[in-house]
Formats: C-alpha cells, structure tokens, sequence
C-alpha cells in the first residue's frame, strides 16, 4: 500500500486527507470505552474528524455490509468446505461476527469517512 491511497488510510488507521495524523486515539483494543475514541481534529493537518453532528451514524450502512460478507462468508466456508451442519454453521457466523466486531466498527468509521474526505498531499499542518 502507498501512501495516497484509500487503502492505506483505512488499514494504517490515518487521517484521509494528509495520511499523517492517527484517526482513532488508540491501538485496537477489547476495550470498549476506546474501540471507537476518535482524536477530534488530525494532529498533522488539522482536519475535523467529526465533519458535521452525527456524521458517523452512516457508517452503520458500511458496518451492515461488512457484517453480512462476513456472515456469508462464515457460512459458506463452514458448509462447504469444513462440511458443517446449518446449526454448526449458524454458531459458526455467531463467533466470527463477535470476534470481528471491534474491527468492523473502526473500518466502518474510516471507509465512511474516506467516502467524503480525498487525500491532499499538498494540505499542510496547523501553525503553532
């Protein structure tokens, strides 16, 4: 992944305009006070996350189709490849969708805002 991506911004976890600045305030974690804490502007560039109130309320038509491929997913390579039965593949979708729920909610959140925000390689940081 290079740098000016969508990609790189959603996976390195990074501002989408400058690709500098961290977008969540912390690592992945099962915590859940700070899953989804996100730093307010780009420490780089300056850019305001929260771009308009309740922005992020789209993000749950992103995370609904992360969950489904994932779900679809489970279940196909739980019937026909491991050759489960539907309740087995049903507990199956159940374990994968928990485990990877931490994870859908952050990409959720960056591939929403990497929808509206383009990267500008020449947007310089805030003046101190």
């Amino acid at each position: 992944m290079k740098k000016g991506s969508i990609f790189y911004s959603i996976f390195k976890n990074k501002c989408p305009r400058c690709q500098e600045g961290d977008f969540f305030a912390y690592n992945l974690t099962l915590n859940p006070k700070k899953i989804l804490k996100t730093n307010d502007t780009c420490s780089n560039c300056g850019l305001k996350y929260m771009i308009e109130p309740s922005f992020f309320y789209g993000a749950m038509y992103v995370n609904y189709g992360l969950t489904v491929a994932i779900g679809v997913a489970a279940f196909v390579i739980g019937k026909f490849m491991v050759d489960l039965t539907l309740l087995q593949c049903f507990y199956a979708i159940v374990v994968a969708l928990v485990v990877s729920m931490p994870l859908n909610l952050r990409l959720s959140r960056l591939i929403w805002i990497n929808i509206f925000v383009k990267y500008n390689p020449t947007r310089r940081g805030p003046k101190k």
